[in-house]
């Protein structure tokens, strides 16, 4: 789980969240954008999800060892709970957002 959130901080998105710098202004660190880095981590646990399945159908397939179905396997549900954890927290602030009185 911690792989997947990693790649966020790595990023540099909290420079870059409110769009880009004005040109007259002072330079700062330009880094992805807010959606495009949850694109990009979204796009790798999709990538991680179906590598996993691969691997499970070539395990019953006895094409792969066990131990490599295992790891994916396990990769594979760590990426499901982080983009879960990501969803969940996306929709209680948007809940919060929804509960403020104007």
């Amino acid at each position: 789980m911690i792989e997947s959130v990693s790649g966020i901080g790595a990023a540099n998105v909290s420079g870059n969240v409110r769009g880009p710098a004005p040109a007259g202004g002072a330079a700062a660190a330009q880094g992805p954008s807010f959606d495009q880095a949850l694109a990009q981590v979204v796009g790798s646990a999709i990538d991680t999800l179906q590598t996993g399945e691969a691997v499970a159908i070539q395990g019953v397939q006895g094409a792969a060892p066990p131990m490599k179905v295992v790891e994916s396997v396990m990769a594979a549900q760590r990426s499901l709970q982080t983009v879960l954890s990501i969803r969940d927290k996306a929709i209680s602030a948007y809940q919060e957002i929804a509960r403020m009185a104007i």
